[in-house]
Parts: structure tokens; C-alpha cells; sequence
């Protein structure tokens, strides 16, 4: 079953949230039967934290309060997406399972009383996991409010018990084969570490000092394994009874510890929740740096936003509001870059419990309410957006994320802790994103002749194949961008020897890199055209590469910063220091009008984010959102579906959704 299927269930875009019946009562049930209406909602996640009301007992259930629910929603013109609530194991449980419970690095067993408190590779866990979603499938599978299922909540928690231990030493043996392959892969001939039978291996723990990094990063892989095939348990239990899509909601935060590529082929739609991380236009850019990747996930299909906070930005150590008209832009910003639709967590605000003051569509305050009036206006909008579904984006960039590569700027030991991988990308994407340009995000070993130019920020670790289709990339006619610290290391984190990054690079670069000199956090780096770098450098050579700018200080004064390279039909940069953001900036523009990449729509000032969508049939759609102070003409009057009338010009801080003839 396809997206498509969905939104042909629901008749138009997703518009809903979760929603959590249990923790109210008849009357309340009765309101939001009637608010629901009001806010146009057509899509419940239901079940998300209901382990301990299903099952209250090992093995007996209880599905009379869920029957009813789903039959009053469905009544109510509500669909459901049934989530399986294998996130939050209950008290039973553990009481029954101690060995269940998760283990932090330095050996401290948590205990209950907070939700994810299990540990994934537990016997006990997965059995039980597996029995309540078959239950739940077999009790549901074909019920007609049912439109989604949905596996789990946020696959996130690490442990490091002794279930874990004896699950990663199995999975090494698969990978490797052998102890003498690992000890080689893992460096173990320094600091004495040679292994010498299977059980001496244990997970990254807590050491002493730096832990082995090639085993930290197995880790990682391993864990994520571990989830999909937990995932995948899950999922095949319930398509045993039912055929509707199943996914599970990824979060696109800082910290991943999925290889989301391989989740995304898992899923029947990739489905993520966002939450954004400061306020103001730094909020409009991270939803669209979230919407893309949750689009590039799933290689281009469409997918759905599965939760954003209602009022709820992250800001450090506060939780800020959202201003107003945020909740419409947020919604379209996600609905602009490819979701089927826009849900939030949660439907309404809970009165206690660990997320007492977690934002909702219904806050403490009620309906009568702006955060409840600005969720009608923007159920009202998306209901008005069903023509749009099942249509596409495209992108003429790409910029490259790899799961390994991030793990591996996680280890231990590693010359300044400034290098991160979501930083990077996040600076990458928001260049493109200031100059209005719509980005996919690909892994380095995927097929990326179809973009006029590819971004690469942060990849310390490249593989071998990675580095080979980087330069038939080049070759082919693309302009690659390569950031510093690239290439260093390969897929089991050995440094390159001969010069970085990896030689195929090397040679589509032109460039050697033979030392790094990590940068002082007060110190600026001043190049000779006049930009500024920080936090790292590097001395390289040039074997073949053009220099366009050169460090003027220091040791590395004369030395090449910035370099080009005519290689096959295409270009190779090389940057060796991170550029200031808004020097960073102005390159990216430059290498966009080299490439002969645009705003998405032309025509449209700085400041008025502009998405478009295609439809198999030629249709395509203008998505506006006017992050600007002042009103903005429109290139080309066309009909708003937002308004349903012709629109000529876009107000301050307004949205539209044009209708291209």
C-alpha cells in the first residue's frame, strides 16, 4: 500500500495528532469530538503510551476501552493511526523483567518510572513487543478507521547490559568473520587490546580514557541494526493481518542513533516529528532542513510529518512559544518540502504527568484560545490542500550526510571537538536555504548525476566506493563542494596514509592535504580575498587544482585555503578551513551561479521561501511563506488555494499555495 492510499482514505492531506483518551473522561471525549470537527481533523495517533491499559497483565488484554474509541473516532469522520505502545513498557513488566531494564555506559541499571525504560536487544522485551503488535494487528487489522499503523515511538534508547553485550558479539561475528579480522579492523595492537576470544568483547562502556574508536563505532552500527530488525518484528507481525502502511516515527534531531537510510527502506512512508531548536527564521530554516532530509529519506516519495509541537520551540535550556501565524508557516513549511500532511503532539495539553506542559492543539486554556483559533485556521488550510497530495519536489542540490561518517566525528581522540557532522549540515543547508534553493540530502555512494551540484560538509569518514563515485561525479560533469577534514579516515576509521582525503577524491580535487592544524576558539583566520575562517585549517599542496584564496598568517601564509579544479566535464572545490557563516554563504552562491542553480522561483525576493510541487500529470503548485516585514508582489497573479481567490501580492509574514497553470 502506497502513500497515496492514505491520503485517498482521508480524502485530502493529513491534518490530526495524537491524541490520548484515556487521560480524560466522557465529557471531555464529547468536546473533542466537536473540536475535532472544528479543526478539521482527519488523522488520530492513538495508542502511542497505552501499553499498561491493553495489557494490564502479562498476556490478558484489554482492547473494550480502544474498540470504542476507534468506533467514536471513526464516526466522527476521524481516521486512526494505531501505534503499537512498545515504547513504554509498564510496571508489570518490569517487575517481571529487572533484566529488561536499560544499563547506562558506566554499568547503573535505570529503573522505572519514565518512558523507554527497556532495553532493545532484552529477550523478554522483543518477545513481548512482538505479542502486543500481533494482538493489536489481529484485532484490527482491517478495521475501517484504521489508516496507519505505527511501530513504536522514537527509536532512540542505547543500552549497554549484558543482553546487549551477548547481541553485539553476535552481530561482530557476522560482520567480521573472525577475531583476527576485528582485531585488525579495530587497531587492537595499540594499548595492548588484541582479543583472543569472543566473549572478552563488550560494548563502548565506561574506561578509563579515550574507548577503542573502531569499536565504538561498530557499536553504533550494530545498535541500529538491532532496531530494524526489532522494527522489522513489529512491522511483519502486524502485515500478517492487516494490509495498511506501516512506519515509525524517526527523530531528526542532533543525535542519531539510526542509520536512517536503511530505516528509510524499511517503512512504507518515512514519518518523522520535528521540534524546532530556536526561535524566529532560525525556526523556519530547521523546519526545512528537517523537511528535507525527511524527503530524501524516503528517496523523493512523499511522507508525512508525524509530530511538531503546537507552541514548542527548544532554545537551550528553555521551552519558548511560538509567535503567531508560526503554527500555519511551520505546518506549510513541512507540506512545501513533500509531507502528506502535518500532525502534532498532542491533540490536547495534558493536565499532569511527565509532559504536563508539552504544548498542545487544545491547550490548558481551552478552544477559546489563539494557540486552538491558529490550529483551526490551519486544519482550514491544509483541508483545502487535498489536491496536492501524492505530488513531489525536486532538487537540483544534494547535500551528503552518511550515518557512518557521523558516528565516526562522535569518537574519542579525535583533534577538536568542534567537528561534528549536524552541525555542518545544518550551516550547509542553510545557505542553500538563504538563497532559495531546494536541497535533497544523498548518501555519498548514491547515484548523484542528476544534481548541478553536490555539498559534502562533513565527511571525516569516506568509504572507498564513496570516494570513487564522489570523482565520477566530477567527472560526469557535476560541482562537488568538499568541506574540511574530508576523506581522513576509511569505513573502519584507519586514517588514510599517503595525504587526505581519499585518493579517488584526491584526484577529482586536485588537491593533497597533508597536515591539519585545529584552530583556536578566539582565533579568526584571515584568507586573501578577504573572508574569514575558524576552528580548523590545513596545509595542502596542489596537484592540479586552481588556488582562488590563500591564508595570510601563521605557518600556512601562502598556503592554498581555497581551491578549484577542472577535472573530466566537471569541478571539484576544496575548502580547508570553515568560513564564517556569512563568507561561507556568499561562496555557495557562487558556486549555485556557476552551476546554473537559481531561486526555486524566480522572480521572488530574499526572504519569501518558495517551495514547488510536481504531480505526475504536470501539475505543479508554488508553496509561499513570506518570512519578510514587508508585502511582496507576486511574479505571476495565480490562483491561492489558501484564499481561493487570484493572489497578487504576499503580505508580511503571509503564506500561499498558487496553483500554476
Amino acid at each position: 500500500m502506497t502513500t497515496r492510499s492514505i491520503t485517498d482514505r482521508l480524502g485530502g492531506l493529513a491534518f490530526g495528532g495524537d491524541y490520548n483518551p484515556e487521560q480524560w473522561d466522557e465529557p471531555v471525549w464529547k468536546e473533542d469530538d466537536d473540536l475535532m470537527r472544528r479543526a478539521r481533523v482527519n488523522l488520530a495517533t492513538v495508542g502511542v503510551f497505552s501499553w499498561a491499559l491493553l495489557e494490564p497483565e502479562e498476556g490478558r488484554y484489554d482492547f473494550a476501552w480502544l474498540d470504542a474509541h476507534l468506533e467514536r473516532l471513526h464516526a466522527n469522520g476521524v481516521a486512526v493511526d494505531l501505534a503499537t505502545p512498545t515504547a513504554s513498557p509498564p510496571p508489570w513488566f518490569t517487575s517481571a523483567h529487572p533484566d529488561a531494564l536499560p544499563v547506562a555506559p558506566d554499568g547503573t541499571r535505570l529503573t522505572h518510572g519514565s518512558r523507554d525504560t527497556y532495553c532493545l536487544a532484552a529477550p523478554a522485551y522483543r518477545d513481548a513487543a512482538r505479542r502486543i503488535a500481533s494482538a493489536l494487528a489481529e484485532r484490527y487489522g482491517d478495521h475501517p478507521a484504521v489508516a496507519l499503523w505505527h511501530v513504536h515511538n522514537e527509536y532512540v534508547t542505547l543500552c549497554w547490559c549484558d543482553h546487549t553485550a551477548a547481541a553485539f558479539r553476535q552481530w561482530l561475528r557476522r560482520r567480521h568473520g573472525s577475531l583476527d579480522i576485528l582485531n585488525e579492523a579495530w587497531g587492537t595492537a595499540f594499548w595492548s587490546q588484541r582479543y583472543t576470544s569472543w566473549e572478552q568483547i563488550l560494548p563502548p562502556r565506561a574506561t578509563q580514557w579515550h574507548r577503542n574508536p573502531g569499536q565504538a563505532l561498530d557499536f553504533r552500527r550494530f545498535w541500529s541494526d538491532e532496531v530494524l530488525t526489532a522494527y522489522r518484528e513489529q512491522r511483519d507481525a502486524i502485515r500478517a493481518h492487516s494490509d495498511r502502511p506501516v512506519t515509525t516515527n524517526l527523530m531528526l534531531p542532533a543525535y542519531q542513533n539510526l542509520d536512517l537510510w536503511a530505516l528509510g527502506r524499511e517503512v512504507d512512508l518515512v514519518a518523522v516529528d520535528h521540534y524546532p531548536t530556536a526561535p524566529g527564521l532560525d525556526a523556519a530554516a530547521d523546519t526545512a532542513f528537517a523537511a528535507d532530509r525527511a524527503r530524501s529519506l524516503g528517496g523523493g516519495r512523499p511522507w508525512l510529518l508525524m509530530e511538531q509541537g503546537t507552541n514548542t520551540v527548544y532554545d537551550g535550556d528553555r521551552v519558548l512559544g511560538k509567535e503567531p501565524g508560526d503554527i500555519l508557516r511551520h505546518t506549510l513549511g513541512h507540506i512545501a518540502r513533500g509531507s502528506e500532511g502535518a500532525l502534532f503532539f498532542q491533540w490536547r495539553q495534558s493536565r499532569a504527568g511527565a509532559e504536563t506542559w508539552h504544548s498542545a492543539m487544545v491547550p490548558h486554556a481551552g478552544p477559546d484560545s489563539r494557540v486552538f483559533r491558529e490550529v483551526t485556521a490551519a486544519g482550514e488550510a491544509v483541508a483545502r490542500l487535498g489536491e496536492l497530495a501524492g505530488s513531489t519536489v525536486s532538487a537540483p542540490v544534494a547535500v551528503l550526510h552518511d550515518s557512518d561518517a557521523w558516528w565516526a566525528l562522535e569518537v574519542d581522540g579525535l583533534p577538536s571537538s568542534e567537528l561534528g557532522c549536524h552541525a555542518e549540515l545544518r550551516r550547509a543547508h542553510r545557505a542553500l536555504w538563504d538563497a532559495g534553493v531546494t536541497v535533497d540530502f544523498a548518501h555519498p555512494e548514491h547515484e548523484l548525476g542528476a544534481y548541478r551540484l553536490v555539498v559534502a560538509p562533513a565527511l571525516f569518514l569516506l568509504s572507498d566506493a564513496g570516494a570513487e563515485n564522489l570523482r565520477r561525479y566530477v567527472t560526469g560533469g557535476g560541482t562537488l563542494l568538499v568541506h574540511h577534514a574530508a576523506g581522513y579516515v576509511d569505513d573502519r576509521l584507519h586514517a588514510r596514509l599517503g595525504g587526505y582525503p581519499a585518493a579517488p577524491l584526491r584526484e577529482a580535487l586536485g588537491v593533497r592535504v597533508e597536515e591539519h592544524r585545529a584552530v583556536r576558539r578566539d582565533e579568526r583566520i584571515v584568507l586573501s580575498d578577504g573572508t574569514h575562517g575558524v576552528a580548523w585549517s590545513e596545509s595542502l599542496r596542489t596537484e592540479g587544482a586552481e588556488t582562488l584564496a590563500v591564508y595570510t598568517r601563521g605557518m600556512l601564509a601562502g598556503g592554498p585555503a581555497l581551491t578549484r579544479h577542472r577535472f573530466g566535464a566537471g569541478q571539484g572545490w576544496y575548502l580547508s578551513t570553515r568560513l564564517e557563516d556569512a563568507d561561507y554563504g556568499a561562496l555557495v552562491g557562487r558556486l549555485l551561479a556557476e552551476a546554473g542553480v537559481g531561486r526555486d522561483v524566480a522572480g521572488l525576493p530574499a526572504g519569501v521561501e518558495a517551495v514547488t510541487r510536481h504531480a505526475s500529470d504536470g501539475r505543479r503548485w508554488h508553496v509561499l511563506i513570506n518570512h519578510r516585514d514587508d508585502t511582496v508582489p507576486l511574479p505571476l497573479p495565480a490562483h491561492d488555494l489558501l484564499a481561493d481567490t487570484t493572489a497578487h501580492t504576499l503580505p508580511p509574514g503571509g503564506c500561499a499555495v498558487l496553483r500554476m497553470p
